[in-house]
């Protein structure tokens, strides 16, 4: 899945309400500001190794959502 898929998938599902628990300790109270800056970060240098951990949190968060459907 490239950076464009992920986005439109993101934009074509039913996105649940903030605060989400991604992982423990890690919660995102403003989903619109965390796709925004996450997507941001990856369109600007997508194979860069320092956004593997956006891949990582925006891979988990669409596998949270997808399992809650």
């Amino acid at each position: 899945m490239n950076v464009q898929e992920l986005e439109d998938w993101f934009k074509n599902n039913e996105l649940p309400k903030a605060p989400i628990m991604l992982f423990p300790g890690t919660v995102i109270s403003d989903l619109d500001k965390f796709l925004e800056v996450h997507f941001a970060a990856l369109k600007a240098n997508p194979d860069s190794k320092a956004n593997v951990p956006v891949w990582h949190r925006l891979k988990a968060l669409k596998l949270l959502i997808e399992s809650n459907l």
